[in-house]
């Protein structure tokens, strides 16, 4: 018996390595990851810029009295909509056209006195040359007629001016808009030469939105200016509605403390649906790219060494495909390098992948 013992041992151990080794084989295969998965495909889409903007007036005008006086008429509803030229306050008007009588009858008095002095001067101007006066009462005559000839013309100025008081004493919108708070009412006095304006007068219909966007976009700009590029804007608190305008204005500098450029666009504005201070979404459409290869944007994952995308093989395994992501539009990210049209991409499930991973495609997923 303890002859054998050393080979029984050695079987014993040749047993349990033969018995590890056939475990080994039996282990179970990692299972396929379960993905959905996206086409690639060549499609038309718009170059599109995201910004936030707000929206301001084409005009804002405070309105100012120009004349002292008690306000004896207000001919307007506040926050109504009012006309260039539509009349807005009244102050009263009576020492205006008490003052405008009275240059009035200046004039008259010294238009008459100047006409007697000239038909004198031109009396003693014929008696001067026949010797029955000297030419010293002539001059005399002449320069009496000069000088009301000057007072009816400083007559004149004085009518003028009064007249245009009298005109003042009536306030009129100076441009057509939406009016503010009533700032004045029936029986207030007002001073002329002031700072405060007795309504202020918002121009909404057209009306402006400024936004700025980085610098980068600039040259993309300057490039597609010319026609006016499209610009779509919506309430910031998510409304579907949106209003279409046209690009108007680019700054001639970019900001160096936040690296934008300054853009503004003018909207119709007929259904007043832009109120001016609002937060606004704005999206510039500046041309429409053609046959751009577009993936689901869910499928691009970003790392340090830049995007990748998982594309499906035939033969349900997945390859890690460096990419060069151009832009995003919307739920779409657009691939300049990297990818063809037709190609299948994983758009969900990558969190569990590598390179050559066996997937399976979850229902609702598209197959290659």
């Amino acid at each position: 018996m303890t002859t054998h013992s050393p080979r029984l041992a050695a079987l014993a151990l040749a047993a349990v390595f033969l018995a590890t080794g056939c475990g080994g084989k039996r282990a179970p295969r990692t299972p396929p990851v379960p993905v959905v998965v996206g086409r690639a495909e060549a499609r038309t889409v718009p170059y599109e810029i995201e910004a936030t903007g707000t929206v301001e007036p084409i005009q804002t005008v405070a309105v100012l009295p120009q004349l002292d006086g008690v306000i004896t008429r207000v001919s307007f509803r506040e926050g109504a909509e009012v006309e260039a030229g539509q009349v807005l306050f009244q102050i009263d008007p009576r020492p205006y056209r008490a003052a405008l009588n009275q240059a009035a009858a200046a004039l008259s008095r010294d238009r008459a006195q100047a006409t007697a002095a000239a038909s004198d001067a031109a009396r003693y101007e014929a008696l001067a040359a026949s010797d029955y006066a000297t030419k010293d009462e002539y001059e005399k005559k002449r320069a009496d007629a000069d000088a009301l000839l000057a007072a009816v013309r400083a007559d004149s100025a004085a009518v003028e001016n009064a007249r245009l008081n009298l005109e003042y004493a009536t306030i009129r919108a100076p441009i057509s808009g939406h009016t503010g708070s009533l700032l004045v009412h029936e029986g207030n006095v007002v001073k002329a030469g002031g700072n405060a304006p007795v309504v202020t007068i918002n121009q909404t219909r057209p009306i402006r939105v400024r936004f700025a966007v980085p610098e980068d976009y600039l040259s993309e700009i300057q490039r597609h200016r010319v026609p006016s590029p499209t610009v779509r804007v919506k309430s910031d608190a998510g409304d579907s509605a949106a209003a279409t305008g046209r690009l108007t204005f680019v700054d001639n500098g970019v900001d160096a403390s936040t690296g934008t450029i300054l853009l503004k666009a003018e909207f119709a504005n007929r259904d007043r649906m832009l109120w001016p201070g609002e937060f606004v979404g704005v999206t510039l459409v500046l041309y429409k790219q053609t046959n751009a290869c577009v993936v689901p944007a869910t499928a691009v994952l970003e790392g340090q060494g830049g995007s990748t995308i998982f594309v499906l093989e035939a033969d349900h395994t997945v390859r890690s495909q460096a990419v060069i992501v151009q832009r995003k539009a919307g739920d779409l990210a657009v691939i300049a390098k990297g990818l063809s049209p037709g190609d299948s991409v994983v758009v969900d499930g990558q969190s569990r992948l590598a390179d050559k991973s066996k997937v399976i495609v979850k229902q609702g997923g598209t197959k290659p």
